[in-house]
């Protein structure tokens, strides 16, 4: 499978997960896209395939990255992988009566700039949506094999729950807990911060530049 992502592979890839739908997923993937750029890092994101509302249009998860990026929405996710269906890209296939996705073939569209150092990959939903007609988004980035797996969680209620059972659905040690829409002045999300680091011992993160520095290899302050 590892073939199908050789040509041009980044120097640096690293899979993005989230604990849900609508946690922040698209939007922390191009903070660190642009933070790398900031710091002279040739980076780049991919989101395999789409689906969105029509009223989403021009704001999709493939535009949003295009933007930090600089590259065209359509070198992010290929056309044809942009389903104009409020669902699960599989479900979404089904409605429009297109055919199946296989987690190969997705794998197979990922197309990187020459010279990438860190190439981002975004998945869909949570770890457990499916993303394919054949796995979900955990499946799909085993598959992908990359160096580096970022797992992207709100910071308020329920965040130690749904960070553990996605971590348990990853099965993959070292991945890095990023506490999206973190508030420094809220009991609870430093409780939840301290617990899933102390408790858990899961290395956590609630900055951008901590992301930036971990996925280069750096000692981030983890915090």
């Amino acid at each position: 499978m590892s073939e199908l992502v050789v040509e041009n592979r980044p120097t640096i890839l690293v899979g993005i997960v989230g604990v849900g739908t609508a946690i922040g997923k698209t939007w922390t993937t191009a903070r660190v896209l642009r933070a790398l750029r900031e710091r002279g890092i040739s980076a780049a994101a991919r989101k395999p395939a789409q689906s969105y509302a029509e009223t989403e249009l021009g704001t999709t998860d493939a535009e949003v990255l295009s933007w930090a990026g600089g590259d065209l929405p359509l070198d992010v996710c290929p056309e044809h992988r942009w389903y104009p269906v409020p669902m699960a890209p599989p479900m979404a296939a089904e409605v429009l009566g297109l055919g199946r996705i296989e987690g190969t073939e997705l794998l197979g569209e990922i197309h990187w700039p020459s010279a990438t150092h860190v190439g981002l990959v975004e998945t869909v939903g949570g770890v457990r949506s499916p993303m394919t007609h054949d796995t979900d988004s955990a499946g799909f980035v085993a598959l992908l094999r990359p160096d580096r797996i970022l797992l992207v969680a709100d910071a308020g209620l329920g965040t130690i729950n749904s960070v553990r059972l996605s971590i348990e659905a990853l099965d993959v040690p070292g991945c890095l807990v990023f506490l999206n829409r973190f508030d420094g002045a809220s009991d609870l999300h430093r409780r939840n911060r301290d617990w899933l680091t102390f408790s858990d011992g899961h290395l956590t993160a609630t900055d951008v530049d901590d992301v930036c520095a971990w996925i280069l290899g750096e000692e981030p302050p983890v915090r």
